[in-house]
């Protein structure tokens, strides 16, 4: 949450490239199928809780068997109704170009979306590809207390999220943060996915999540990150992942040329609009975890602090975990406590508890 300016710099880096394209505004049409996702490295184990959804018996089917089909607005619909949403967009990898953001409704108990390994969304560079918020009455409150409620739970598998694009500023009211995914309240599941090149406002002490930004999260469960990709998003912070008052479980899953683009910290120093920290990951809040396994981490940056991993913990207790992964040339570009990292509980600065991993 907060940043402090003067610790060491490591610098370096490799890249890693990949991506899908489309050409149809607001159905699909052919993409061409970008990298496997996730850590062909990783092999920690997976949390049953992790895993990916049986969607052998889907509540709704988008798409008819050919491309023209499957249609942004028959995503949006399907993620209002909610259940098990899986596609039928032909046998061949397809793009479907979002014009709107698609809303789950806080009265449906879990909504999982599946794109079967072939459907990729594309927010076209302008906007955000879904959002769940317990928060919002628009969405219908299910509780008289939304904050880190239990339901509904959000699965996202097998599908590529790209090009999207949240450009909501920092401000005490707004959703800010999440290109491709808004998560507030609720749980939160991505496995077998890809976020290439997503982004969200460039600016602010505490806005991230160029890929997802989950907060207010039920803090029972762990947000899981399975077998995912995360390339060439950017955000103010988190360019992949932010978190507030979130349980993070990123396991096997690969994350590369990620940037925190903000300046001035959190909060932000004189002068300047805030940001910068966590190249890959973000994440704040009172007594919450994060688990780095099995995890491949290179190339990331942070114009501040942390250029993989910020993680602060206001109030204890609280702990970073990274085992059986590699954390390679992430740049820090005024603090870390260990190369890539920033990491303090209760005001100090603290080392993560690391097995078996390599990190310089």
């Amino acid at each position: 949450m907060r940043m402090m300016r003067g610790f060491g710099v490591f610098l370096g880096g490799v890249a890693v490239a990949g991506g899908l394209a489309a050409v149809t505004m607001g159905g699909a049409s052919a993409g061409v199928a970008g990298p496997a996702v996730g850590n062909p490295a990783g092999h920690a184990a997976v949390p049953a809780a992790a895993r990916a959804v049986n969607t052998s018996h889907p509540n709704h089917v988008i798409g008819h068997g050919t491309p023209a089909s499957c249609t942004s607005a028959a995503v949006v619909k399907a993620v209002a109704e909610g259940g098990i949403i899986t596609f039928n967009c032909g046998p061949k990898p397809v793009t479907i170009m979002m014009t709107a953001t698609a809303k789950v409704v806080n009265t449906s108990h879990r909504v999982v979306l599946d794109g079967g390994g072939k459907v990729t969304l594309s927010g076209r560079a302008r906007i955000r590809i879904l959002y769940m918020n317990t928060c919002d009455k628009a969405q219908k409150w299910t509780t008289g207390d939304c904050w880190e409620q239990q339901w509904p739970q959000l699965v996202v598998q097998n599908i590529g999220l790209v090009n999207a694009y949240s450009g909501v500023q920092e401000t005490a009211s707004s959703n800010y943060g999440g290109g491709a995914i808004f998560d507030q309240g609720g749980q939160l599941k991505v496995v077998n996915s890809s976020f290439i090149d997503d982004r969200c406002y460039k600016s602010g002490p505490d806005l991230g999540g160029g890929a997802i930004r989950a907060l207010g999260m039920y803090m029972k469960a762990a947000v899981y990150i399975n077998h995912d990709t995360f390339t060439n998003n950017s955000c103010a912070n988190g360019a992949a992942l932010s978190g507030l008052y979130a349980n993070f479980y990123v396991v096997n899953s690969l994350m590369t040329n990620n940037k925190a683009i903000g300046f001035g910290a959190n909060p932000a120093g004189s002068g300047t609009p805030g940001g910068g920290s966590g190249g890959a990951i973000y994440t704040d809040g009172n007594s919450y975890n994060m688990t780095i396994a099995g995890t491949a981490m290179s190339n990331n940056t942070a114009r501040e602090g942390g250029g993989a991993i910020f993680y602060v913990v206001d109030g204890g207790p609280g702990t970073l975990r990274i085992a059986y992964s590699t954390l390679h040339h992430n740049t820090s570009g005024e603090f870390q406590n260990k190369p890539g990292i920033f990491s303090e509980v209760d005001g100090k600065v603290v080392n993560p508890v690391v097995v078996s991993s390599t990190i310089n």
